[in-house]
């Protein structure tokens, strides 16, 4: 029997870099939420464990070395920890684009443990499913949950937030179709500190917030300030920044009505451009 999962956009509300560390990382604040839609994952019961990419961004992992795929790191993982003799067939619908912003490998690697653990029938509880997903990346402990956020350390010592005011807002995420390199925005990040992410409502928080990784990412992406641009300029725009460490932009909407008029309007200025619209989780 086929199962599938969804792989959820992220979105960084807010992102503010504190500082960077003696281990070559950074002190991170965020806000995550997660869109409705993203990459499909699918499994079925088989010897070993494989993966299959398709779908409209599947060239882009083509030359990628499987054995670095977080996906089937992510499987592996799971095998180790809980003694798995079974394999599974994965097939990745490619839907978002590579290097943007909005989770990508993070979430396809966090989508994988919650699929598979239930096609082994594994304990969907069992603290070692989250301790796994601590070893593949900052992001995928977030992802794993894919509910809103807060983010500190890296970003994988998480807040449960009260996420009912963001839940089932209208969202538009666009991508000028540019892949950008984390490492190079966090380089190009100018050392400043600005001060704390606010506490308490996660809405008056992200909006109070900023992206400290918007500005290098511009320098590297001039796009970027196009897609900012453009987004601003529709009705009944609550909120528009830049996600994670780009180029991934969004805006969230008072109404669909809103959200739909630009997507349709960006769509016919910018047909280049990706684009998804869809609501917060």
């Amino acid at each position: 029997m086929r199962d599938r999962e969804t792989a959820f956009a992220k979105i960084n509300l807010a992102l503010h870099v504190r500082r960077r560390r003696a281990d070559g990382y950074h002190d991170l604040e965020t806000l995550f939420a997660f869109a409705e839609e993203g990459d499909v994952l699918h499994a079925t019961p088989a010897d070993a464990l494989s993966l299959t990419v398709g779908g409209p961004f599947a060239a882009a992992l083509a030359g990628d070395d499987p054995a670095d795929n977080l996906v089937l790191r992510a499987g592996e993982a799971l095998r180790m920890a809980f003694g798995v003799t079974a394999g599974a067939a994965l097939t990745l619908d490619k839907r978002l684009p590579v290097a943007s912003g909005i989770g990508g490998g993070s979430a396809d690697a966090a989508a994988a443990l919650r699929l598979l653990v239930r096609v082994w029938r594994l304990p969907a509880g069992d603290p070692r499913i989250t301790a796994i997903s601590a070893t593949l990346g900052a992001d995928v402990p977030a992802c794993l949950g894919s509910v809103a956020t807060r983010g500190d350390g890296r970003g994988d010592r998480l807040v449960g937030v009260d996420a009912a005011a963001l839940t089932g807002m209208p969202l538009l995420l666009v991508n000028p179709g540019v892949a950008l390199s984390t490492a190079a925005v966090f380089a190009g990040w100018d050392g400043q500190d600005r001060g704390a992410l606010a506490v308490g409502a996660p809405w008056a928080a992200a909006r109070s917030g900023r992206n400290d990784l918007e500005p290098p990412a511009r320098v590297l992406v001039p796009g970027i300030v196009a897609v900012l641009d453009e987004l601003g300029a529709g009705e009944g725009v609550r909120l528009v920044r830049m996600s994670g460490s780009g180029a991934t932009c969004f805006a969230l909407y008072e109404d669909a009505r809103g959200r739909d008029a630009a997507a349709a309007r960006i769509a016919v200025a910018r047909p280049e451009w990706w684009r998804l619209a869809t609501r917060l989780r």
